[in-house]
């Protein structure tokens, strides 16, 4: 795919030199960066000291996306020295989380009370409705670096200054100078409320690796075979960890569009959950999500199609949507359950907030509103820059797309 089309990240000269470096490695038959699951094991275990078997869950999962990546993503090597990378260190991090757990299990008997979780679809606000309600000092947030190293688990007094953080603050520096376009793009800071994919990681059993390479094998394992509900009682064991250096709030305050497919699992873990569904009609959802994805891939892959990205997101999304449908429908929890419209969230974000609080019986402090008023005059829409992008970039059209979302455009109607 050429570079230069508008929902590609730009590259620089560093990047497409490592990538020539890469290849040129591979032409004369060394892979210094292949993804191989017995390696990401062995050096796993090495920096966390770890001597026991590994669960079997988090060995499956490993193995789906390995094969799948080295089957199917076509990786430049940027994008498989990034993976690795990555892969490496979030075993590590579990392991050391289960280490902790294992010679503290009192950890997990603290109560998680009543977690908020934004569940709508990508590209319907939940970012910014989870970055708004993150300025409330009750709800707590997981922060993008204690997705990525959250052990040891933060403090009152180190919360704001620890080495974790400061790792993080580095490495996020290093990728925005190595592709200054990626910040445009997707946005991030290392002190950002983060969503639950990067929990879910933990268990290599998230969409996360997704937004990165096409890994359809991986894909259908995840949604058909995958234990959705042994990762969310991994997921709680994770807040649990967090919480138990003392940094705590009234709430968690969680976010991940993924949580479409695992309603059922959610309340099984956490029975008094509240969740938050923002809508927008899908024929907008659908080509904003498939911007994103081939926007990402496009840095670890010279083979993204947005055309199969734009056919993909359309499947995936529906059949996660037509899960939620099905298992709302059984559960009975609408009184845990407020639906958003996206197109009132941006013409009134305070409102719409103040509305969730009421909905729950929350009190909406004035320090927290005042936070609130502040963030949105620091964040105005298109701050980083606006994304352009149509139904035709990605191959799709308007009849097609409310076709294969028809249920969920009649449960839109209903609202």
């Amino acid at each position: 795919m050429p570079i230069d089309q508008p929902f590609s990240i730009q590259r620089t000269r560093m990047l497409n030199t490592i990538n020539r470096m890469g290849k040129g490695l591979s032409a004369i038959g060394l892979d210094p960066f292949r993804l191989k699951t017995d390696s990401i094991i062995k050096k796993a275990k090495k920096n966390a000291g770890y001597s026991q078997r590994i669960p079997d869950n988090i060995i499956i999962g490993m193995n789906k996306l390995v094969d799948s990546i080295n089957q199917e993503a076509r990786p430049n090597p940027f994008g498989k020295l990034a993976v690795k990378t990555l892969f490496e260190r979030t075993l590590t991090q579990r392991l050391l989380i289960d280490q902790f757990i294992k010679q503290n299990p009192d950890v997990v008997q603290d109560d998680i009370k009543e977690p908020i979780f934004i569940i709508g679809m990508p590209r319907t606000g939940t970012t910014i409705l989870h970055a708004l309600m993150h300025e409330d000092p009750q709800n707590r947030s997981p922060l993008a670096w204690e997705c990525l190293l959250p052990y040891p688990a933060p403090t009152p007094d180190n919360f704001k200054n620890n080495t974790q953080l400061h790792t993080v603050q580095k490495e996020f520096g290093q990728l925005f100078k190595l592709v200054p376009d990626f910040k445009k793009k997707h946005h991030m800071e290392a002190d950002s409320p983060q969503e639950c994919l990067g929990i879910n990681a933990f268990d290599f059993n998230s969409f996360q690796t997704a937004a990165q390479l096409y890994i359809p094998s991986y894909m259908n394992w995840f949604l058909n075979a995958s234990d959705q509900l042994g990762t969310m009682q991994f997921h709680k064991r994770f807040l649990q960890f967090l919480q138990s250096g003392g940094v705590k709030g009234e709430r968690w305050l969680l976010k991940s569009p993924v949580h479409l497919m695992r309603l059922k699992e959610i309340f099984e873990v956490y029975p008094d959950a509240k969740i938050i569904m923002t809508h927008r009609t899908p024929t907008k959802v659908v080509p904003s999500a498939a911007s994103l994805v081939s926007s990402v891939r496009s840095l670890y892959s010279d083979h993204e199609d947005p055309l199969r990205t734009g056919k993909e997101m359309s499947e995936i999304w529906s059949q996660y949507f037509n899960l939620f449908l099905e298992a709302r429908r059984k559960l009975d929890k609408e009184e845990q359950i407020i639906d958003l419209k996206f197109e009132d969230f941006v013409g009134n974000q305070l409102e719409v907030v103040k509305k969730i609080y009421q909905r729950f019986n929350w009190k909406l402090s004035d320090e927290a509103q005042q936070n609130m008023e502040m963030f949105l005059a620091r964040n105005p829409k298109d701050k980083y820059g606006a994304h352009q992008y149509t139904l035709e970039d990605f191959g799709l059209n308007d009849s097609d797309i409310n076709e294969q979302f028809k249920d969920y455009n009649s449960f839109l109607n209903t609202l």
